[in-house]
């Protein structure tokens, strides 16, 4: 049995907390055999546990206390700490994982008030459960969430060789905003959602670059933000935004416009990975 996670894209822009698009980076979980104890066999990162101390099994463990331990096989090309959920893809692969060996038979929506009670917020977990673009909420302990295919365009990632921790790039944002100020940023973010779910790209794509929330205190600490930006959109981007808590650069590209951007972006010589990346629609799965 393998379960397979995408990366995500969250935030959007405007869509703090809310908002988020599965991509095609994934993490894959292969189960084998039973063991005596929880034995993971990966070469992702040295600080990352190979027993049952792992992020994986503890979330699983949370679910079915009582769950046989296999050896499993982990790989992902879903960079660390670098605004793609990898933190998420593995929340939610250690909810199948306990979903399948214990056959609770989960729900979608049950998938999602889990997750999101462990991640503090949706927009991460939404879109790696059920794919394509997820708009969602979670306030009073109560979950909702709107799922719709994403606009026709293209995905083009800048991946930096250098980390960002969410709690770093959080550290930098206001502790509140003015009545007005909120208002403001609201009215942005509807108009981004509504223009997304119509599929009007040029209107979607001023909204995005109009955020209020957090991109305007967290691009400076992205130094190829601003560059990628100007270059992205002198070329007819759509709208470039930071993915999640950053410091992925994500370009919003009409498709015939993709290829250009993503070369243009690779001969500039920044310290990090360029790539093209599809909307993945199916979220998390099983494939035996």
């Amino acid at each position: 049995m393998k379960i397979i996670v995408p990366a995500t894209s969250a935030n959007i822009g405007p869509g703090f907390d809310s908002v988020g698009v599965a991509v095609s980076k994934y993490l894959e979980i292969e189960v084998l055999e039973e063991s005596q104890e929880w034995v993971i066999e990966h070469d992702i990162n040295p600080r990352i546990p190979t027993d049952k101390r792992n992020l994986l099994i503890k979330i699983a463990l949370q679910l079915a206390p009582d769950l046989q331990p296999h050896r499993l096989k982990m790989t992902s090309d879903i960079p660390l700490a670098r605004g793609l959920g990898s933190s998420s893809s593995v929340i939610v692969a250690g909810i199948e994982l306990a979903n399948q060996l214990a056959n609770l038979n989960l729900s979608d929506h049950e998938k999602l008030k889990i997750a999101t009670k462990i991640e503090g917020h949706p927009d991460n977990v939404a879109p790696a459960i059920y794919g394509n673009l997820v708009v969602a909420s979670s306030f009073h302990n109560q979950v909702s969430a709107v799922v719709s295919d994403f606009p026709e365009v293209s995905f083009i990632a800048f991946i930096p060789d250098y980390e960002l921790r969410t709690v770093e790039s959080r550290r930098v944002l206001p502790n509140r905003l003015s009545y007005k100020e909120a208002v403001a940023a609201s009215s942005i973010a509807n108009v981004a959602i509504a223009a997304l779910l119509k599929g009007d790209m040029k209107t979607a794509g001023r909204a995005i670059e109009s955020d209020r929330f957090h991109e305007r205190y967290r691009q400076p600490l992205i130094k190829e933000f601003s560059d990628i930006k100007f270059l992205a959109r002198k070329q007819g981007a759509f709208a470039t935004y930071i993915s999640g808590a950053g410091p992925t650069v994500m370009v919003l590209s009409p498709r015939n416009k993709a290829e250009h951007i993503y070369k243009l972006i690779k001969e500039q010589g920044f310290d990090g990975q360029v790539f093209q990346l599809q909307v993945d629609t199916q979220g998390v799965r099983v494939e035996e």
